[in-house]
């Protein structure tokens, strides 16, 4: 039989449309003479919906939604994740579950049985874990399927149940044999994630030698980025179909001979695939929040050019808007820079000094600053008056504002709150600073859209005569080191000293991070591109005074 594996980019909570994709996909899948179609997890809703699975109205809605989604669906297997309410009456009130629907009604009931709760995930908040699940049978195939986690006690130790194992145990008490595994996922992308999949995966194949299906969401959903690349294995491991990244995509598997279509051949790089992702994030938060442009301040540095040239990529560059705001301490190379990649990316630029609005400042506190030495207060009023500025167009443009502050400059609080932290959207904040080189890098592979001066000067926030990031911080090759083993291995401070690092350093770094915790609580949401971000995945208190 033919089997497609469609993943969608679904909007939380969108019922209406994201089952019109549903039905629409499905029926293409129809006339493509397909037996199967197979959605990604909580489809109907979108994943992640949170909350709102407390509102007796979201759930009432959902249920209608699928009841009136299978009348219309073709006459077909439909496979889709939903949640739906729980069997006992002890326990959470709901399932995250995967339906099969056929000649409009319900054929076939997969529960989630591993409910993840690390990191970005909390579904044990919600949802019950599932009972074992029953075999489905399908164009004359014994399929055990699986939801997202199902699979994951292969790289998570913390599982005692092993869903896989059970569906094949039952096969065998059944008398029968396991054709095919079906795992439908909503699987959010990060740095190294596809070589985790990829180790899960080969370890189901190896074990079992069983034909394998993973579709997957795709889209950005606030901070997650889900990556898509769906794809089928044959029993020896062999990918024989994979679906596009970052993208709505539909390819088809034949069981006959087991072949498929492969959309693209080639490895991506992982530079190119956290580029991709950060495009994807930008648009759909952009859009998905009900905006068309944005507007974003050009420094003239680095992380200010990537930002722009990704919004550019994201939104199309008549949709962005860059704003130089030089102070009296920002050189002539550094507005010219700033033009010159506006121009590269294409992009509208404008000029909007705060040397006057700065004097005005400090005539103001002059009264209150007397015999006070200046220090990064004055630094401080130069961000702030930069903030205020840009939201003021903001507000009045309706342009979402992009912080361009990176991963490196969150972590030790090399920032300011309502200055350069001001906006809706922080799109590199998870970008560590020699990643943010690497994709400027992958950005001018072919053609330099990023200025080669913005790329060879040394860092400066230019708040004073002659600043240099490196005055104030380690060099950003040892920061980001430390920072990683930090905050995404979670190594200590002796671990980390252990492997050879200046103990004054690390103390000092791990200072920095301790004491600006309340600073990323208040700082805009960020798209989410390695293994540890700041932000939902991370729960740490403002207030606490352990150093290790």
């Amino acid at each position: 039989m033919k089997i497609a594996l469609i993943q969608l980019n679904p909007v939380i909570g969108d019922f209406e449309n994201n089952c019109a994709k549903i039905i629409l996909s499905a029926h293409q899948a129809a006339d493509l003479g397909c037996d199967l179609a197979v959605f990604p997890e909580l489809a109907v809703s979108g994943y992640p919906p949170l909350d709102l699975l407390e509102r007796a109205s979201f759930l009432e809605d959902h249920e209608a939604a699928v009841n009136a989604m299978i009348l219309g669906l073709p006459p077909i297997s439909v496979m889709f994740g939903c949640f739906e309410k729980g069997l006992e009456a002890t326990g959470k009130p709901l399932y995250n579950s995967v339906f099969v629907a056929r000649n409009k009604e319900i054929v076939h009931k997969t529960r989630k049985q591993l409910l993840p709760e690390y990191d970005v995930f909390d579904e044990n908040r919600y949802f019950e874990p599932g009972p074992p699940t029953t075999l489905f049978s399908c164009g004359g195939m014994t399929i055990g399927v699986t939801v997202c986690e199902d699979i994951w006690h292969y790289a998570v130790d913390d599982y005692r149940s092993r869903p896989v194992e059970a569906l094949f145990d039952l096969a065998r008490r059944e008398g029968c044999s396991l054709d095919l595994l079906i795992n439908v996922s909503a699987s959010p992308f990060h740095r190294g994630k596809s070589r985790v999949r990829q180790t899960i995966f080969s370890s189901l194949i190896d074990q079992y030698r069983t034909p394998f299906i993973y579709v997957n969401q795709v889209g950005g959903q606030d901070s997650l980025l889900f990556d898509g690349a769906s794809l089928a294995l044959d029993g020896s491991g062999q990918t024989i179909a994979r679906a596009a990244h970052f993208e709505e995509d539909m390819v088809i598997v034949d069981t006959d001979d087991w072949s498929g279509e492969i959309r693209n051949s080639q490895e991506f790089e992982e530079v190119q695939l956290i580029h991709d992702a950060l495009v994807m994030g930008i648009q759909d938060y952009v859009t998905k929040s009900g905006f068309s442009k944005a507007v974003l301040g050009l420094s003239g540095g680095i992380d200010s050019a990537l930002t722009a040239v990704l919004a550019a990529r994201a939104l199309g560059p008549e949709n962005v808007l860059g704003i130089a705001l030089p102070s009296p301490y920002s050189s002539k190379e550094s507005l010219e820079d700033a033009e010159a990649l506006a121009r590269g990316c294409g992009c509208r630029f404008e000029v909007l000094p705060i040397s006057d609005l700065f004097d005005g400042y400090l005539k103001s506190l002059e009264p209150m600053f007397t015999d006070c030495e200046e220090d990064v207060t004055e630094q401080n009023i130069q961000a702030r008056i930069r903030g205020n500025l840009l939201m003021a167009l903001s507000n009045k443009f309706n342009h979402l504002l992009l912080t361009t502050g990176n991963k490196s400059e969150m972590a030790v609080g090399y920032c300011t709150l309502y200055g350069d932290m001001s906006g809706g959207l922080a799109v590199i904040s998870d970008v560590p600073k020699q990643l943010v080189y690497e994709l400027a890098r992958f950005i001018n592979r072919s053609v330099d859209i990023i200025p080669a001066r913005i790329l060879e000067k040394a860092p400066s926030a230019e708040l004073k005569p002659d600043q240099r990031d490196q005055d104030d911080l380690p060099p950003y090759e040892l920061l980001d080191q430390i920072l990683e083993l930090y905050l995404e291995d979670g190594c200590g401070r002796d671990e980390i000293v252990d492997r050879g690092f200046d103990p004054a350093v690390v103390d000092d770094i791990v200072r920095r991070i301790r004491i600006n915790e309340y600073k990323r609580k208040q700082a805009p949401m960020g798209l989410k591109v390695t293994s540890k971000a700041f932000g939902i995945g991370r729960r740490l208190p403002n207030v606490q005074n352990y150093h290790g």
